[in-house]
């Protein structure tokens, strides 16, 4: 098939510099601590809550802080002083502060700040983009879709989409919320702590760095409650299976090198692994032990024409939707390039909106099972449609770094 110009507005769903690789994007300094998704408007950005330490941080069980010499003498190097940021000092995102490479990575637990009324206010990672962003005739792109409406999921979500979950952020615009998904982890086969999302819930790309006090959710709002019948509720009712915090994350070098909030760059590379760990300290079990599933990653989907059917899963925050409730769409997905020289998209119609942003696409394989093949990354600023990057070396990379870190663990 001839491929066809795409004409269309898009947005995202929602030291020294090194030269691109096409291997991973490591996270470093694996914050044992445990001090403690893309749009415009802010909620409550006041951390409301006290600063602890894990167990691995030095929890001495009466109350007390005692952060590892080592990590202390990471964080200090970053210009980062523990105290200052629990009380506020995230805040500053000055951009010769903000830490933006591949190593960089820290994200201290603040005890209590993902409140119920914090969480609800968390705004979609979205924005409009110049039509003429995306460049022309590269690659293969088929028809755009037709839009497929968007199906609620009923509640409880424990029980109909185990997997899934919102991932919460700061960004120098305010508390921002994606969607994600819980993958199995093959190091820790039945113990999984690996969340999938999209690159840009964790990274601001080429002109930005490292999001904070990134948190996941799982079966947020596990009753399917609307934003009114949620103001003041307790916080188990919105976050019955915990707050997950991301000790380590990574995504691609490319996402962080080439990723924008216009045009879909980076996109065909938008993907990221968060490793999590339970704010509370919880009761010795997995993430994955506690939703009680996890879906497998499937890294060599079949091509974009062989694939009979993608279901994507999140909670759209964009009018129509209140960001609150989740959602599937299923349909048979076409190809969208983006740049000749980059992996082919996939594109299904969908009427989610931002918020949907880093949710799973999931196709069920020959063998009967289904498997996370994409995630939410861009769509047109009217809705319509959807793209996800198809998950190939690059992503392997990623996800193997991050369980090969924790590995031993």
């Amino acid at each position: 098939m001839r491929p066809i110009r795409p004409s269309f507005t898009v947005r995202r769903r929602g030291g020294a510099r090194r030269t691109t690789s096409p291997v991973l994007a490591a996270v470093a300094l694996a914050s044992a601590l445990a001090l403690t998704a893309t749009g415009c408007a802010s909620g409550d950005s006041k951390a409301d809550g006290q600063a602890s330490a894990s167990a691995t941080a030095g929890d001495t069980g009466d109350g007390k802080i005692q952060i590892p010499d080592d990590i202390r003498q990471k964080l200090k190097e970053h210009g980062i002083d523990i105290d200052k940021w629990k009380n506020g000092a995230w805040k500053n995102w000055n951009k010769d502060d903000w830490l933006r490479e591949a190593n960089d990575f820290i994200n201290p637990i603040i005890k209590g700040l993902w409140n119920p009324d914090r969480m609800r206010k968390a705004n979609d990672p979205d924005k409009g983009v110049d039509e003429n962003d995306i460049s022309g005739d590269q690659g293969v792109t088929d028809p755009t879709p037709a839009p497929v409406t968007a199906q609620a999921v009923p509640p409880t979500y424990h029980v109909n989409a185990a997997t899934a979950g919102k991932v919460f952020f700061d960004s120098p615009e305010g508390t921002m919320v994606c969607s994600a998904t819980v993958v199995e982890d093959p190091a820790h086969p039945g113990k999984s702590n690996l969340v999938w999302t999209a690159g840009h819930c964790v990274h601001a790309g080429k002109k930005g760095g490292w999001y904070r006090n990134i948190a996941f959710v799982p079966s947020y709002n596990n009753a399917g409650k609307n934003a009114a019948q949620l103001k003041g509720v307790a916080k188990d009712e919105v976050a019955p299976y915990g707050v997950w915090w991301g000790d380590w994350a990574q995504t691609s070098q490319q996402w962080i090198e080439q990723g924008g909030s216009t045009g879909g760059q980076g996109a065909s590379y938008d993907f990221a692994v968060i490793h999590v760990t339970p704010e509370k300290g919880g009761n010795g079990k997995s993430l994955e032990e506690t939703v009680g599933a996890a879906l497998p990653v499937n890294f060599n989907a079949p091509a974009v024409p062989r694939v009979e059917s993608i279901t994507a899963t999140g909670y759209p925050a964009a009018p129509p939707y209140d960001g609150q409730r989740l959602y599937q769409c299923q349909d048979k997905p076409g190809r969208l390039s983006i740049k000749a020289s980059d992996p082919t998209m996939y594109r299904i119609g969908c009427t989610m909106t931002g918020g949907s942003s880093g949710g799973g696409w999931v196709e069920t394989g020959s063998n009967g099972k289904p498997a996370l093949v994409s995630n939410t990354s861009i769509g047109p600023v009217t809705a319509g449609w959807l793209a996800g990057p198809r998950l190939g070396p690059v992503a392997k990379g990623v996800y193997d770094s991050v369980s090969k870190k924790f590995a031993g663990h």
